[in-house]
């Protein structure tokens, strides 16, 4: 039978600014270790640290841009487009004019698992 998840979960958000993120699936919402799928609103100016995680994350612009750092050089992420950054890679995300995305990660986004620069 079909899972409806029926509202999202709201998770503390690293950075310089505080930013929304709505976890529909994953450890937090739904307890699914395989993968997480949260929306993630985030205003302009917005930095993380840097991160080298364990897992795959696919990032879906909905609107605004996200620059996407990464060892050798940044890209610019527009709405209607999506990254793909790789597990041990080393990568930070940020909104100069802010942004709507969603980010999926596999195996699902964990604490113990993101690895965050200090």
């Amino acid at each position: 039978m079909p899972q409806l998840i029926a509202q999202s979960k709201r998770i503390a958000a690293a950075g310089n600014k505080p930013k929304q993120i709505e976890e529909f699936v994953g450890q937090v919402n739904t307890g699914t270790e395989q993968l997480s799928v949260a929306r993630m609103t985030s205003p302009a100016g917005w930095v993380e640290p840097g991160q080298r995680p364990e897992f795959q994350e696919i990032t879906v612009v909905l609107s605004g841009q996200v620059l996407v750092e990464y060892e050798g050089g940044s890209m610019a992420v527009e709405a209607g487009q999506a990254v793909i950054t790789e597990p041990g890679e080393w990568v930070r995300y940020s909104t100069p004019r802010g942004a709507t995305y969603m980010a999926i990660c596999l195996p699902a986004f964990s604490m113990e698992t993101v690895h965050r620069d200090d």
